[in-house]
């Protein structure tokens, strides 16, 4: 195990070598194999050639893989590689997923709510009002909360989540041996304590430098179902955020606020260009995402099927089972299906009121 870690850290420390390459050989190798390829053969594959094979047979990094795994054990940190079971499978459906994730904490990063809250490091009163009633409302969804442990909406989100009793989640732009900033070391620590965590992709002894930042954005807006810009400037890593949740087909939604203000001018542009939905009331966002509270007093009781199904129909059907509602690109993952045979059942199971589709691609049991 420690040796496949090994390879797996390895592979993320090549030059030349980023999140797009590194799924590109995953696809052809495992990453230990990666390393034992002739260099030929890897300067043949599409989206690799000669700099990036040459990278990868001069490379020397392996005493600093060695070293990232004594500081993994010491602290109990759990390595999440693109390939493993427990990856965040919403990371996938992005075309730059990261090779390997470092996670502290307990939190089910693949459950089946997940809202990531952004917004700007110094808000008003109006937006701190408006994420604790965001966050008091899908409380009864039972979500997990994301945000980025910065100063200003992002620990707002990370305390209301906390006072709903919530599992909430840091995205951290720098490695796990440090906070930043260091004024939430302690909102982190009770983070992990009450069953949320600790989430990076950088390994520890990296800084919290301004260009990762960026980097870390795209896991913020990848984690989640959707996403909410609570209030924002024009500028800066909010709107980073928005921008690359809408290339990634996430649901992005904005609090609209005074025309004027300059707190909330990315959020009303967001809401101008179409680039998000205008969030007007909490329950907004369940609505829009389908979500309904379960009754928990209710005995769940199974359907009985009076259609017969196909083998992949059975198969969709399991999946739905075992998730709220799946997203049709993780059904055609975790399927093994072809695309088109998963969108023929699908439409079947939908004429048969088997199925029932949401905003999204999303598929749920009727």
């Amino acid at each position: 195990m420690a040796d496949d870690l090994l390879y797996k850290i390895a592979l993320t420390l090549i030059p030349n070598i980023g999140a797009v390459q590194a799924r590109i050989l995953m696809q052809h190798f495992t990453p230990e194999e990666v390393f034992r390829t002739k260099k030929k053969f890897l300067e043949s594959l599409e989206g690799i050639g000669p700099v990036r094979a040459n990278s990868i047979h001069q490379f020397k990094g392996f005493p600093e893989a060695e070293r990232e795994i004594e500081f993994i054990e010491k602290y109990k940190i759990k390595p999440l590689f693109l390939t493993d079971p427990d990856y965040p499978q919403r990371l996938l459906h992005c075309y730059d997923p990261p090779t390997l994730l470092y996670y502290k904490g307990e939190a089910d990063l693949n459950c089946s709510k997940i809202i990531s809250i952004v917004g700007s490091r110094t808000h008003t009163d109006y937006g701190k009002q408006m994420v604790e009633e965001v966050i008091q409302e899908l409380a009864a969804h039972q979500v997990l909360v994301v945000s980025g442990l910065a100063y200003g909406i992002d620990t707002l989100a990370h305390k209301y989540a906390l006072k709903n009793k919530l599992p909430t989640v840091g995205v951290l732009a720098h490695g796990l041996d440090q906070i930043y900033p260091p004024a939430n070391t302690s909102l982190a620590k009770e983070m992990i304590k009450e069953g949320g965590g600790l989430l990076t992709e950088f390994r520890s002894g990296t800084k919290p430098d301004k260009h990762n930042f960026p980097i870390r954005n795209r896991i913020v807006a990848g984690l989640s179902d959707a996403v909410i810009v609570a209030e924002t400037g024009i500028r800066g890593g909010s709107m980073i955020t928005a921008e690359l949740a809408n290339g990634y087909n996430r649901d992005v939604f904005a609090i609209p606020g005074r025309i004027g203000d300059s707190k909330s001018e990315g959020t009303n542009y967001l809401i101008r260009q179409n680039k998000a939905i205008l969030l007007a009331k909490a329950s907004d966002v369940a609505e829009t995402l389908g979500w309904k509270i379960a009754d928990v007093k209710k005995k769940k009781v199974q359907k009985e099927l009076f259609v017969e199904l196909t083998p992949e129909e059975k198969m969709i059907y399991s999946l739905l089972k075992e998730k709220e509602c799946l997203h049709i690109d993780e059904i055609h993952l975790r399927s093994a299906l072809s695309s088109s045979v998963v969108a023929a059942a699908l439409l079947n199971m939908e004429l048969n009121n088997i199925i029932v589709s949401l905003p999204g691609k999303l598929y749920k049991l009727c």
